[in-house]
């Protein structure tokens, strides 16, 4: 049963629960495909259990008020939601021209490879990382060159030596930023070295900025175009609101070009091909959510996030210690370790899908045998959710 969202006050319950079962939804009605279960507690794929936010699924009620569906467009309204937003969040002054609609951020990457490199070509990422950056280049017949990042004070870096070596050669460097998994938010420093490396390597930089705006501890994540003016020059930055709003569904996305040359093959890449034409609720989504209403709910959003981080620290600290785990700078997930356990890697996940009986991401889905014993956790939910999982995970891991 879906719930009504609407609220007539500005404040936001993100602790109703919400049945999603039965809504052709990945994350609980294509659960058996990847666990061979329907029955887990579903922690796994990267989008909420919150309800979408009231004032997105008014302004598609409305929109379906009018009895034709018919072709659209990205129109002024949406394009001046986008720079608007750009601008009070980023600092950035794009025009409508740098700016383009994309349906999806991995499809708007899987273009960028057509568009600038060719079959054989080697294209970057530092892993762990979020597994389509892993899958794309290899789909595309490119070869994929890996940087593995380590862990520092509880987040995970660069090694820049490795990287300045790997990268020779290469045509492309995708970059998650923030991070996913780790949800780490990259420095301006680090930012500038990545930009400052692929520049001299003639080597272009795709940042997937989708899980900015859900920085956590009041800095802004730090959007890659924005670091020096050679970042600025090699980039192609793709945002979107589907993470932060909970509008995956609605495939709607953004690519910025500040560099005109960049800019024109790209565009005309996907234009040539009709590749980034919109339906009309991803349009009508994208303008609502990017408003002064979607920084009001945002603010919420992140201080229940907040909450969960704190519960699932202290479960952790006080129940499961031998759980390592990396507190998010960015986004609602959460890198865990269970190599505590002295258990292999088939062992732990067999715990969690038959014994507790908790669907998480596989940590060698982000890179390979490097991550084993690792998973990655779905906090974006209700706190009885989470304590819910948490509690199934410590029955099937400590008694």
């Amino acid at each position: 049963m879906l719930h009504d969202n609407n609220n007539t006050n500005g404040v936001y319950d993100f602790s109703q629960q919400i049945d999603r079962k039965g809504t052709s939804c990945v994350k609980h009605d294509m659960m058996n495909r990847d666990f061979g279960r329907n029955d887990l507690l579903a922690m796994w794929v990267a989008d909420m259990d919150f309800a979408t936010p009231d004032f997105i699924m008014e302004a598609i009620k409305q929109r379906c008020e009018h009895n034709v569906l018919g072709y659209t467009y990205a129109g002024k309204e949406y394009y001046q939601a986008v720079m608007w937003w750009l601008k009070r969040h980023y600092n950035i002054d794009a025009d409508k021209e740098e700016l383009h609609y994309v349906p999806g951020i991995v499809a708007g990457i899987a273009f960028a490879i057509q568009a600038f490199t060719r079959e054989g070509d080697k294209i970057m990422i530092t892993t762990p990382v979020y597994p389509p950056f892993i899958h794309l280049p290899h789909n595309n017949n490119r070869t994929l060159v890996e940087s593995p990042l380590y862990i520092k004070d509880g987040r995970f870096c660069i090694n820049f030596d490795d990287l300045k070596e790997k990268v020779k050669g290469c045509k492309m460097f995708i970059l998650s930023n923030p991070h996913n998994p780790g949800g780490t938010i990259w420095s301006n420093d680090e930012l500038r070295q990545i930009a400052e490396i692929c520049h001299q390597n003639n080597c272009m930089v795709i940042s997937d900025e989708i899980h900015a705006d859900l920085n956590l501890h009041s800095q802004h994540a730090n959007t890659f175009s924005t670091v020096s003016d050679i970042a600025k020059e090699i980039s192609i930055t793709f945002i979107a609101p589907s993470k932060t709003f909970n509008i995956p569904g609605l495939a709607s996305s953004v690519a910025y070009i500040p560099n005109e040359t960049l800019r024109k093959q790209y565009f005309n890449y996907i234009d040539g091909y009709e590749l980034a034409n919109g339906n009309v609720f991803a349009y009508v989504g994208a303008t609502a959510a990017f408003s002064k209403q979607g920084e009001k709910w945002l603010e919420q959003l992140k201080l229940y996030i907040l909450e969960n981080i704190k519960a699932l620290k202290t479960f952790f600290d006080t129940k499961m210690p031998k759980i390592r785990y990396m507190i998010p700078e960015a986004s609602y997930l959460v890198w865990l370790d269970f190599s505590g356990y002295g258990l292999t890697h088939q062992e732990v996940k067999d715990r969690l899908i038959n014994k507790a009986g908790v669907a998480l991401n596989d940590g060698t889905d982000f890179g390979g045998k490097d991550y084993e014993c690792c998973f990655r956790i779905n906090i974006g939910c209700p706190l009885s959710t989470l304590q819910q999982g948490l509690e199934k995970i410590y029955t099937a891991f400590e008694l």
